[in-house]
């Protein structure tokens, strides 16, 4: 008797939530939200969901009496407080947050929606709204054309062969069409939802201006960008310090983002901040490498630095011709093989392979000098 007492109360009560949450649900600013299928307010985690009714509409389904949905063959009493459950997610939805231009094929999915913000991006708890919400706000500002790679907050959590992916390859796909891709595993999603969740982190709460246009840019990226672009429009050759502080330092910066602690090592011995500027015969004798080795790591300094700041070759080796040019002019230049060395290093002028000619002749003579015992 106690046990039936018990159950007409919790009856009684998810029946009184789900009026209350009609009531709110059914008001005109949650006109959208009604549109959609319950299925996009569902986490991959929930358990007992009322499965017969994720694929109506919530306008459908707020239509219908509680005590005719309660009776919905594989529907019971837990399934119909998750039922509640996934409706006061709903409630949960801020409609002034909500899409108002559903991208072309967003259909009903696994996804859950867990907050935007959070200091883990787990797939597992974003729902399609959420992910609608995220995609729309990246097309809403421009930025779709932006490879991942260049939003990532590091490249070592995302897998290389999608750092040049733009971000419009997958507005277009719901969340859960995206889990279906071929090698699209839990870390390749989890890094893609990262990139969206950053974007939309920073600019959802910006209008839109027809005569402005958001820009979202690595922080360290946009310091050697703008220092680059003013030292080109001025005369003369700053000193190593202002060098070093505006230019090598925050890309050195970006690489040990970015880059393991191998990658970083090797990109410091080049730069001799340890010592003397490193050949790559010196480096790989003195990190236990092969050359061969030592050229592929640089290749992936490079690539780093191509996806983060793709106008960075330009830029650099324009700062180079200018520099050595006026440097020549002066009676007491500033010592330029730290930010040559450092051009070399993160845009060098061809794809490394094979050792260039300037090693090759710097190679031939350590190791002429290592054989007649010169140091």
């Amino acid at each position: 008797m106690r046990l039936r007492k018990t159950s007409s109360v919790e009856h009684l009560q998810t029946v009184s939530h789900f009026e209350s949450l009609r009531k709110v649900l059914v008001a005109p600013e949650y006109a959208r939200h009604r549109e959609k299928p319950l299925a996009c307010w569902a986490l991959p985690t929930d358990r007992r969901l009322p499965l017969a009714l994720l694929g109506h509409p919530l306008e459908h389904l707020l239509s219908v009496p509680f005590e005719e949905l309660a009776r919905t063959p594989g529907i019971g009493r837990k399934k119909m407080s998750s039922l509640v459950m996934l409706l006061t997610r709903v409630a949960g939805t801020d409609p002034a947050d909500f899409p108002v231009h559903p991208p072309h094929g967003a259909a009903a999915g696994n996804g859950g929606c867990g907050p935007a913000g959070d200091a883990a991006c787990d797939p597992a708890d974003i729902s399609e709204v959420v992910w609608e919400q995220w995609r729309q706000c990246a097309v809403r500002h421009g930025l779709q054309d932006e490879a991942l790679g260049r939003l990532a907050p590091s490249l070592q959590d995302m897998t290389r062969v999608i750092w040049n992916t733009p971000l419009r390859f997958y507005v277009d796909y719901p969340l859960a069409e995206i889990r279906r891709m071929k090698t699209h595993g839990e870390k390749r999603i989890r890094a893609i939802l990262e990139v969206f969740r950053t974007v939309h982190d920073l600019v959802a709460g910006m209008g839109v201006q027809e005569q402005f246009a958001v820009r979202v840019v690595p922080r360290l990226i946009d310091r050697v960008e703008r220092w680059s672009g003013a030292a080109l429009q001025s005369f003369g050759v700053p000193d190593e310090r202002e060098i070093f502080d505006n230019f090598i330092g925050p890309l050195l910066s970006q690489v040990r983002l970015d880059a393991g602690p191998q990658i970083v090592a090797l990109a410091e011995r080049r730069l001799g901040l340890h010592g003397p500027i490193g050949s790559v015969r010196h480096v790989a004798r003195n990190m236990g490498l092969t050359r061969a080795r030592v050229y592929q790591l640089l290749s992936e300094i490079n690539d780093i630095l191509l996806v983060r700041w793709p106008c960075g070759r330009f830029l650099s080796h324009q700062l180079r011709q200018k520099f050595q040019r006026e440097a020549g002019l002066m009676h007491d230049p500033p010592d330029l093989s730290q930010f040559i060395a450092a051009v070399e290093l993160f845009y060098p002028d061809a794809r490394r392979a094979p050792a260039g000619p300037l090693e090759r002749a710097t190679d031939a003579i350590e190791e002429e000098g290592e054989l007649v015992g010169v140091d």
